[in-house]
């Protein structure tokens, strides 16, 4: 799970780069089981977080390198992101209802 935060004037182009690049990014990856982004808007900022899972934690360092808690950004970020928030963090899935 990653949290990122974009002016609110640049959300929709936000979420149309996290659409249209970074999930099929994420998919590309063998193991990436799924990959969604949420977003909330807060007045002048909108918080997105992209949650991804994988089948295991080698597939997720097939996608983020060695060290799977650093966050992985793309040369585009740095137009819309407010601050690049270090680390990821990761979750054991423990149950789940429904697809």
């Amino acid at each position: 799970m990653w949290h990122d935060r974009v002016p609110s004037h640049k959300a929709a182009r936000y979420r149309a780069f996290l659409i249209e690049r970074a999930l099929p990014d994420y998919r590309s990856v063998p193991g990436n089981v799924s990959a969604r982004v949420l977003e909330r808007q807060d007045g002048e900022v909108t918080h997105f977080i992209t949650l991804t899972m994988w089948d295991s934690m080698a597939a997720i360092r097939g996608f983020a390198g060695a060290d799977v808690e650093i966050a992985k950004y793309y040369p585009e970020d740095d137009e819309f992101l407010l601050e690049f928030e270090p680390r990821v963090q990761h979750y054991e899935m423990v149950g789940h209802a429904g697809d």
